[in-house]
């Protein structure tokens, strides 16, 4: 009985000593996409990289976390009067978790003031500093960079 306990309390610490490896093993996979070209097709390239970065790491039940980065005329692709791409923009950021969608600031003044009013972001857009500074940012937080 003695032997039995003692295998009992062995095997319970083995098990507890083993969960943080475990869960610190599960993957994370991070990616921050580019875009800084007012072209449609770049647009419809870089939101179907992220369907299917999506559909590959559900599959494997593994983790995504992606940001989407536009600066430039790559902009407008996430303004609210001038995307090419909103409908799409809208579905994806409702469908997909950890799924975002970075404005950089510079452009968004300078944009602005050539209008002559504040330029409107799509919902799901958050403004950013700079576009190039939160690409590297992420770079540096292990994020691979993908410019479609």
């Amino acid at each position: 009985m003695l032997t039995h306990t003692r295998n009992l309390f062995i095997a319970f610490f083995l098990v507890l000593a083993a969960a943080p490896v475990a869960m610190a093993a599960e993957t994370v996979h991070k990616v921050a996409i580019h875009v800084d070209q007012n072209n449609p097709r770049v647009m419809n390239m870089a939101l179907n990289n992220i369907a299917n970065i999506r559909k590959y790491y559900d599959a494997k039940g593994e983790k995504i976390i992606i940001e989407l980065v536009a600066y430039g005329p790559g902009l407008h692709m996430l303004r609210a009067d001038t995307s090419p791409v909103k409908t799409r923009i809208a579905t994806m950021a409702l469908e997909i978790d950890n799924l975002k969608f970075s404005a950089c600031g510079n452009t968004h003044r300078i944009m602005s003031n050539k209008a002559g009013k504040k330029v409107e972001l799509l919902s799901e857009a958050a403004l950013v500093p700079s576009g190039v500074v939160r690409l590297i940012e992420l770079q540096e937080k292990g994020y691979a960079y993908v410019r479609p």
